[in-house]
């Protein structure tokens, strides 16, 4: 085990959301539905809004915690933090930056939190033409390489070939997170399942990902609160504490430039051997996995790397139903996760890891006592969290 670690010093006490709507159909601001996701994380947690005293985002949310503060009623702001790098790669970063300040002891309850309101501020994730490009986007817009399905595609594409993997592996992985859809009333995907049939049916959109490889685009806000393990024991909910949390990149990832020296990688090889090691576990220790899925090939190369299994492995790992609840190998994003419970931006999977580890999901893993929380592979950084009950 690392020296240096939270292992067991903080909690997630609260959990908040609102409902999840398509992309565009909120019928109110984004900063509304971030108030609503943070206000319902707090009475969750039976903590006092004016409790809050830190707040942490990730990937340029534009919700600022002093208007959130002024809006709330919260006297003083602690500790404010935004995660570096764009896309979903600090979803786990924000909850470890959180959990950070709290054992400094910046802060006493600390709120991570993602609000979207694309109909208000645009489609996220979308190319856009422009007169000019700079910076490593301009080694491929010009070229008509633009949008996150076009860039990931090329990094799958190229793991697939090198491992011999078909693209039932992909499939599996989309049917095991509609699956688990079925079961939450929230998810978006609710009452609409997915048969292997309607999988490869369903239009190309940039090989190797059909349709459903890819994610949902939804309006909404997720909310959690943190605070020390001894604060916890007093509070309204189960204690759901961190064993670890780490964030960072390999060498030279980034991905729009696309010069990597290791291409075919969903950028974990550096942190899944921290993260275990801060937490003193194993991989085989891991009960159930919410794994961020922009694309299912950023999932495919996530268990690789977090040591779940190999990849000669890997195709049969992620199929025959082995990802699914409840009799699955693994089960993974058992809310429905970004392809059919809603795109928070990744968020609402860490209130599915702490609804697992409060044994509350409505895809309940047997006797699962770990939680593994993968956040947005293939971008530069990525961030993991390890939760356990």
């Amino acid at each position: 085990m690392t020296d240096y670690t939270i292992k067991d010093k903080v909690a997630i006490v609260g959990i908040g959301e609102t409902r999840y709507y398509k992309a565009g159909q909120s019928p109110v601001s984004e900063f509304q539905l971030a108030l609503e996701a943070i206000q319902k994380a707090v009475a969750d947690a039976g903590l006092q809004v004016e409790d809050i005293d830190g707040f942490a985002s990730y990937s340029d949310d534009r919700n600022d915690p002093v208007r959130l503060a002024a809006a709330l009623g919260i006297p003083q702001i602690q500790f404010s933090n935004m995660h570096w790098g764009g896309g979903g790669g600090g979803v786990a970063g924000a909850v470890g930056n959180a959990a950070a300040a709290v054992v400094a002891g910046y802060a006493k309850h600390v709120v991570a939190f993602r609000a979207l309101a694309q109909g208000q501020f645009g489609r996220f994730g979308q190319g856009h033409a422009g007169a000019r490009v700079r910076g490593p986007m301009a080694y491929s817009m010009p070229y008509g390489l633009m949008s996150p399905a076009q860039m990931f595609a090329m990094r799958t594409q190229r793991f697939m070939y090198e491992h011999q993997i078909s693209q039932e592996a992909l499939c599996g992985i989309a049917l095991a997170s509609y699956k688990h859809a079925q079961q939450n009333p929230r998810a978006i995907m609710y009452g609409r399942p997915l048969t292997r049939e309607s999988y490869y049916n369903s239009r190309w959109i940039v090989e190797p990902f059909h349709l459903f490889d890819c994610c949902l685009e939804n309006d909404g806000a997720a909310a959690v609160v943190l605070t020390t393990a001894e604060r916890a024991r007093d509070l309204q909910q189960k204690p759901v504490y961190l064993m670890a949390a780490a964030q960072g990149s390999g060498y030279r990832q980034w991905t729009a430039a696309h010069n990597d020296p290791d291409y075919a990688t969903s950028n974990f090889k550096t942190l899944a051997p921290r993260l275990f090691g801060m937490a003193g576990i194993t991989p085989r220790d891991v009960d159930v996995a919410q794994v961020y899925e922009n694309f299912t090939g950023g999932v495919l190369m996530s268990l690789v790397e977090h040591g779940l299994c190999a990849p000669e492995e890997a195709e049969a790992f992620c199929t025959n139903g082995n990802l699914e609840w409840p009799n699955g190998k693994l089960p993974l994003n058992t809310s429905g996760g970004n392809l059919a419970e809603a795109y928070m931006h990744g968020l609402e999977l860490v209130l599915e890891g702490v609804r697992q580890m409060r044994g509350t999901s409505t895809c309940q893993g047997k006797d699962a006592r770990t939680c593994l929380i993968a956040a947005g592979p293939m971008v530069a950084p990525v961030s993991d969290l390890l939760l356990r009950n």
